[in-house]
């Protein structure tokens, strides 16, 4: 643990499974941190709760962290198969010192990982997460063992769906019906399998189900976020309002129109925005979004005369951000929205539920509200790596990335940018020709990995 290569991502700890560190040995040690960490040293046993995922692995993951937290004199509460946001939820409202979600969120099932949550149901900061990393390093957990007889316990608990289910049921609002709406639910085999047909259903839609029979290794397998196209033919089949993509453990979703059309998750964090200001409850009249929204989205704020504030790529970093601007919506382009006045991170079927209230309040069609929405051409090359050397370093893709910047001038950026889950570099260009912006893309892709293979 003490190598250069840090063990937490943007996101957690993630990688391929049963390959290090997504290990049952790392597992084990990272249970062990997080009931020290979150011990709180009070006379009541720290209590961890764990969900996870639907993807194989799980099994063995969810058991070696909860050996590990046991091994301290925590006690363990595991809940199986639910949506991140939930374990969020669940973390703060059974008054749980720490929750842990094991997911790899959109990847396939051969991936895994471990992210936490704090007891205010947030996730970690960079300076716990940096204190759980020494731990692990220097063996320093060893002697806090807990004695026989103080040990933890472990037990599973069934009943925590109906509390997840009745908290989405409650942010809906109440003037508002979903009686007679026809919702398509891709689930992606995820996560939500249960929770989100059960939840649409209970607020009166007439649901189709699509990625609700997962086997353990078919998360995110042809359906889901990945796949909206697949919502898309089933919404024109069923002739259906509307429909949903979730992604394998549902902190994000993918929106499908009535005419089968995915919508863009800029042109959705639009439409939120507009919805949440016209609520008066958009404070500071503000946005909160990453680097890699598009400049459609500060253009379509500003006709309504709200403003957009950008971060790091990371929901973890739109949240930081949020709470220390006292702002209460954010999320990212790949369809993760944050909305604080009710959850602490991202939930696809939280924002589903706020999307579907919009066209029932407004009586359009989603078609129609993101109709004005005008994304500005933006091309994004992923470039595999085998090093992530810092980008500032290589001499002749810095020459053509100051040539690149000169061209576009104030009509587009670049982003060059390395991916905290995947080893992969991802080079974003946007301006007003679609064509030389991805001959711009594609020529500093190119530079990029020949920079990086000369340097390495």
């Amino acid at each position: 643990m003490s190598g250069k290569e840090r063990l937490f991502g943007t996101d957690g700890v993630r990688g391929r499974a049963n390959v290090h560190p997504m290990t049952a040995e790392v597992a084990l040690a990272l249970g062990q941190a997080i009931a020290f960490v979150f011990g709180g040293g009070g006379p009541e046993r720290p209590r961890v709760i764990i969900g996870k995922d639907t993807r194989l692995s799980g099994y063995l993951f969810e058991d070696a962290l909860a050996a590990g937290i046991c091994s301290m004199g925590a006690d363990v509460l595991q809940v199986g198969p639910m949506p991140t946001p939930a374990m969020a939820f669940l973390t703060a409202d059974m008054r749980c010192d720490a929750g842990v979600m094991i997911s790899a969120s959109h990847n396939p099932y051969q991936d895994n990982g471990i992210k936490f949550f704090s007891r205010d149901g947030f996730k970690l900061p960079d300076a716990i997460e940096d204190r759980v990393e020494q731990l692990l390093g220097t063996g320093e957990l060893a002697s806090h063992r807990a004695s026989p007889d103080a040990i933890g316990s472990a037990r599973r608990i069934d009943d925590v769906e109906g509390r997840y289910v009745v908290f989405l049921k409650n942010c809906f609002p109440r003037e508002l019906s979903l009686d007679g709406m026809r919702v398509v639910l891709d689930c992606g085999h995820g996560a939500a399998y249960r929770v989100g047909p059960t939840t649409l259903r209970e607020l009166g839609t007439e649901v189709f189900p699509l990625g609700d029979d997962p086997n353990g290794r078919n998360i995110n397998d042809g359906f889901g976020a990945l796949h909206p196209e697949v919502a898309g033919a089933k919404v024109r089949e069923v002739r259906a309002d509307v429909g949903v993509s979730l992604d394998g453990d549902a902190d994000r979703c993918v929106m499908i129109d009535e005419k089968g059309e995915a919508v863009d998750g800029d042109a959705l964090l639009a439409l939120l925005a507009r919805d949440a200001h016209a609520r008066g409850a958009l404070p500071g009249g503000k946005l909160v979004a990453t680097v890699m929204s598009n400049l459609g989205l500060e253009h379509a704020l500003a006709r309504d005369g709200l403003g957009l504030l950008r971060t790091a790529v990371g929901d973890r970093y739109v949240v930081e951000a949020m709470r220390a601007g006292g702002y209460q919506l954010g999320g990212e382009q790949s369809g993760h929205v944050i909305m604080l006045e009710h959850n602490t991170t991202g939930d696809g079927l939280l924002t589903a539920l706020r999307v579907l209230a919009v066209m029932r309040r407004s009586g359009k069609p989603l078609s129609e509200l993101v109709a004005d929405f005008e994304p500005v051409p933006q091309v994004l090359v992923n470039v595999a790596v085998a090093e992530k050397l810092p980008v500032e370093d290589l001499p002749d893709f810095q020459k053509k990335l100051e040539a690149v910047e000169s061209e576009l001038g104030d009509r587009g950026r670049v982003l060059v940018r390395y991916s905290g889950t995947e080893p992969k570099a991802r080079v974003m260009v946007e301006g007003d020709d679609e064509v030389r912006v991805r001959d711009y893309a594609e020529d500093l892709a190119g530079e990029l990995q020949r920079s990086l293979r000369r340097a390495s």
